[in-house]
């Protein structure tokens, strides 16, 4: 009898100290939001809303998809592959979106609605998209057909470059317009042009 009970006793000791210690813990996470589960290292989506994860959990590491969208810091290979917030990584597929992004898209179109840093490129020549555009700040390389900047700083390759300003920045092909340029040679060479062919710049 004796036996049993301090059996009993020790179980229900040790189960009272199991109880405590998830308590802590749930207490620690909620108190220090750094020691909570970290982010997934893997998404796989059909649609954002048909998906491992839902479409507001970061995602660090990977995401293959037919259509992903995640806030994430990841290498991102899908046919559509959309980032929200401030994302990052390298995203490969045919069509990019991002909200702010850094890294590489490589698609034939790649769009980001606020700022951008890295290189906006495609698979046309391994080097060339269909359409960058960079509604805010573009820091860096645009390579294709049409590229599209708010503001820019780099280089904007392609038949035809719009930039609302550059600081500084490079044009080169068909068609190249800085709206911020003053006029035709007149700060040369510190700028060039509104619209040039060939090359426009402005430093």
């Amino acid at each position: 009898m004796n036996k049993r009970l301090t059996l009993f006793c020790l179980f229900s000791a040790a189960l009272a100290g199991g109880v405590c210690a998830q308590q802590r813990q749930a207490v620690s996470s909620a108190q220090n939001p750094q020691s909570a589960q970290p982010n997934p290292s893997f998404q796989a989506s059909f649609l954002p809303d048909a998906a491992m994860y839902p479409s507001d959990q970061q995602i660090d590491g990977m995401t293959l998809s037919i259509w992903g969208q995640n806030p994430q810091s990841a290498f991102a290979l899908g046919l559509i592959n959309g980032s929200t917030g401030e994302s990052s990584g390298l995203s490969i597929g045919l069509i990019n979106y991002a909200e702010s992004y850094s890294g590489v898209h490589w698609s034939f179109v790649n769009c980001a609605e606020k700022d951008f840093a890295g290189w906006q490129g495609g698979p046309i020549f391994l080097v060339f998209s269909a359409v960058n555009y960079a509604g805010g700040y573009m820091r860096g390389f645009q390579t294709g057909v049409v590229n599209l900047a708010g503001k820019f700083s780099g280089f904007q390759i392609g038949l035809v470059n719009y930039a609302q300003y550059a600081d500084p920045g490079i044009q080169i092909g068909l068609i190249n317009v800085i709206a911020q340029n003053s006029g035709w040679f007149t700060n040369c060479p510190e700028e060039l042009a509104p619209g040039m062919v060939l090359v426009n710049w402005r430093f």
